[in-house]
């Protein structure tokens, strides 16, 4: 069965839209470069499943595409398992109480590496639910559950299943414009499991009082923990003019209470200005027009004679794969930009597009959530020394994600590949360090404000390229 695959870039941190979640992702453009078509099915799905059952196809064709395209070498014991826990969870509404975590009437079965013994116990399991226990969910839900924990049991938050709500979305937020919500950008700490906000300019969510940094312990007093951050965005969404209540968690253990009320959302993708004599560029992601949105916002400037260029990736969790190159593409004229790597050792060169405006001299301003497709364009420029980075280590995302269709419904979204810098750096949970460190604190709303030392810092090196 072949499948479109579009290779694309993840986030750490998303914008909340009002139609459907979308965890970390960045769909990318249909582009002849990055799109291809290919048999993945090394087995007969209709012969395992039959014709007629639209939920096992959909689990049949998820599990065939994760053992065929993940990136690493994938244990099926880890599926099994990882579907097992979920469907307990929903037998036994774990997430309104908690303390049946980790418990519930279901067990593993044993794997044994032969697709069609470890397909057919996945889909016992959920004929189980859906015999022995109704009330759980329909079909439908049943089937969504068990491949969410399917994925989930490869412990790769990137890897998951995106459902139809999800990826209209998905599409609504890199094609930018206007949703309803409360406008924050929403991700989870990969170490403390934390659901981290950061609220963009001008929305509701920053009107209240919502701080870059802000963990989200609970929405409408149910609580975040353990919860998959698609549900928690739907929680957050809501009809304009109502309000919803945030638990949040900032400089100790106490816990704030803060309504926002919810109204239509504007997401800029670029905000620019010249101050200072010099050109200051702020890219909040890498969607499908930011790369224009940079030109024109340099190119302007160079009109105006500045002395030099600001690009600041702070906070920003990244997006499209080309829109990464594009946007390098500003600056380098030629040679590697990105090289992805699948689990088979093929290696696919991303080069620069020769369409370069040499805004320069430029610094880039990072800090720990500058993530995946910002690391690709700060990782380029480093490499190349065609730009100074000042701030704090970037976030370490380092490996690409593709988007695979379902039948019936939904996507699929799977880690296929890693990536290198130009000069082979691999910067997956390692990061990018700036050629100046200069720390600053993250959860105060301080970026381009007379306290910013970082972006004082990026204009005294400017400065002082103007004078040599």
């Amino acid at each position: 069965m072949p499948a479109r695959i579009r290779l694309l870039l993840a986030a750490a941190l998303v914008a909340l839209s009002a139609l459907g979640g979308a965890a970390y992702a960045g769909r990318a453009a249909t582009d002849p470069s990055i799109v291809t078509d290919r048999p993945v099915a090394d087995f007969d799905l209709n012969a395992l499943i039959g014709s007629g059952d639209s939920d096992k196809r959909v689990i049949a064709t998820a599990y065939e595409q994760v053992e065929h395209s993940y990136y690493q070498p994938v244990d099926a014991q880890r599926l099994v398992d990882g579907e097992t826990k979920a469907l307990n969870c929903l037998i036994t509404d774990c997430v309104k109480r908690p303390a049946t975590a980790g418990k519930g009437p279901l067990s593993p079965g044993r794997a044994t590496g032969s697709s069609t013994h470890d397909l057919a116990l996945i889909e016992s399991a959920i004929d189980d639910v859906n015999a022995r226990y109704p009330r759980a969910g329909s079909k439908a839900q049943v089937t969504d559950v068990a491949l969410t924990g399917m994925l989930g049991g490869l412990g790769d938050p990137y890897t998951t299943y995106l459902n139809a709500d999800a990826m209209r979305a998905l599409d609504e937020e890199l094609k930018g414009g206007n949703f309803g919500g409360i406008g924050v950008y929403i991700g989870k700490d990969p170490k403390s499991g934390a659901i981290l906000v950061d609220p963009i300019d001008g929305n509701p969510a920053m009107r209240a009082g919502i701080h870059t940094g802000d963990a989200i312990v609970s929405v409408d007093s149910v609580p975040t923990a353990g919860q998959p951050l698609d549900d928690i965005m739907k929680r957050i969404r809501g009809p304009r003019g109502t309000v919803v209540a945030l638990g949040v968690k900032r400089h100790s253990n106490a816990v704030l209470t803060i309504h926002v009320t919810r109204d239509v959302v504007h997401v800029p993708s670029v905000r620019a200005k010249i101050e200072d004599g010099f050109s200051y560029v702020r890219l909040s992601d890498f969607g499908t027009t930011s790369a224009d949105e940079v030109r024109d916002a340099f190119e302007a400037a160079k009109k105006h004679g500045v002395k030099g260029y600001i690009l600041d990736l702070r906070n920003n969790g990244g997006g499209l794969l080309d829109a990464a190159v594009d946007i390098s593409s500003l600056v380098i004229h030629q040679g590697p930009i990105v090289s992805t790597i699948d689990r088979a050792g093929h290696r696919e060169i991303r080069s620069a597009t020769g369409r370069a405006i040499d805004p320069l001299p430029l610094v880039l301003l990072v800090n720990k959530y500058t993530a995946s497709a910002s690391e690709i364009t700060a990782g380029a420029l480093q490499d190349d020394h065609l730009a100074t980075l000042v701030g704090t280590k970037t976030f370490g995302k380092g490996v690409v994600q593709s988007l695979y269709e379902l039948p019936d419904r939904g996507e699929l979204k799977i880690t296929t590949a890693r990536y290198v810098t130009p000069n082979g750096r691999d910067i997956q949970h390692k990061g990018i360090v700036p050629d100046v460190v200069l720390d600053q604190p993250v959860d105060v709303p301080i970026i381009d404000t007379p306290a910013d030392k970082q972006l004082a810092a990026a204009k005294a090196i400017l400065r002082q390229k103007d004078q040599q």
